[in-house]
């Protein structure tokens, strides 16, 4: 099977530099093409990029030279990890050319007719993709993955919806690596919990869950009607979302009903045996000390959410606590994720 190509949006940042890791070895896409910023075209990758990963460099990409954010001769196939004080443009630019661009960036996530994608909970919502084409006049198609801390509160409460979920609150503990690089000043995070962060962190937990976990209806997607209040934080965490989450579940079911639930969800992914999904999306851990970012967060390469804590709630009923890796699942990897499922349902 030969592979399909594929450019990188934002190549130099922490989401770019993911990307590029995380499909060094991919069965299917080879990275042909990168793009960057002004201050980075021309040089080579190694010269424009700070490298902050513990994989090492690929050498085939560390010779290529960056490229303008243009469409052009970029392949078909975008992955961006631009900032969104830029990808507005850069990649409605790529959508109109023809490229299908699967975006990390928060910019298009909340349109009607764009896809907020988590392969495991709404497959089924590429089905937009249609829409958006009438509705924008693109040949192309922008695809996008939540927020790095919905993923992980969006895939604990998925598998939640059959009990009739009502009521969602969550406090996050949010990794530095979430902040880009050089992020957070040392100053600032040492020994310390940062209890704000910036750019709508709280109102794209409680904006993007319900859309998410919405129905595609009508060529539509009617967002479910859990309403859900988030607090969001920064700690002096490496790699690894937390949050401490509390729901309401209509039917009251017994904690070992939860606890199957989590264990016994799948999804479009795994029936399908993509290569970079989880056989586990969802794992619920019994020690009373777990999860932790430290010993969890990696788990099946960063693309498992993992739960655990489940207890009776006073207020709501019951709470729990979830993580998941998020540059990972909750950036490049949701995204080639996303890239993967498009191809085996021939949207690519």
């Amino acid at each position: 099977m030969s592979t399909i190509p594929v450019g990188i949006l934002g190549a130099t940042g922490m989401v770019g530099q993911q990307f590029i890791a995380l499909l060094a070895n991919h069965p299917w896409f080879r990275v042909e093409w990168i793009g960057a910023s002004e201050r980075s075209q021309g040089k080579t990758y190694r010269e424009a990029c700070a490298w902050r990963l513990p994989a090492p460099l690929p050498d085939r990409v560390a010779t290529m030279k960056v490229e303008a954010t243009a469409p052009g001769l970029a392949p078909k196939l975008m992955f961006s990890g631009l900032d969104s004080s830029v990808a507005t443009d850069i990649e409605a630019a790529f959508a109109r050319a023809g490229h299908t661009v699967v975006s990390n960036a928060r910019n298009y996530r909340m349109h009607a007719t764009v896809p907020l994608l988590i392969p495991e909970i709404n497959a089924d919502h590429l089905g937009l993709l249609p829409a958006q084409r009438r509705a924008l006049g693109w040949e192309g198609a922008i695809v996008t993955n939540p927020n790095c801390a919905v993923v992980v509160l969006a895939m604990a409460l998925a598998p939640l919806r059959q009990f009739g979920l009502d009521l969602a609150t969550i406090t996050t503990m949010q990794a530095i690596s979430g902040a880009g690089y050089p992020g957070v000043p040392s100053w600032d995070i040492l020994a310390n919990v940062i209890p704000h962060i910036g750019g709508g962190e709280e109102e794209k937990v409680e904006k993007e869950g319900p859309k998410i976990l919405g129905a595609l209806q009508g060529g539509a997607v009617i967002d479910h009607p859990c309403r859900i209040s988030a607090t969001t934080t920064r700690v002096p965490v490496h790699n690894g979302h937390t949050g401490s989450i509390a729901v309401s579940l209509k039917q009251k079911p017994p904690l070992e009903a939860v606890v199957d639930a989590w264990q016994s969800f799948r999804g479009r992914p795994q029936a399908l045996g993509l290569p970079t999904s989880p056989p586990q999306p969802v794992v619920h851990l019994p020690e009373v000390n777990r999860p932790q970012p430290a010993l969890d967060a990696a788990r099946d390469g960063g693309m498992t959410v993992t739960v655990g804590r489940l207890r009776e709630c006073p207020v709501l009923g019951y709470k729990f606590v979830a993580l998941g890796h998020n540059t990972i699942r909750g950036a490049a990897g949701a995204a080639i994720l996303n890239a993967e499922l498009m191809r085996e349902e021939g949207l690519l």
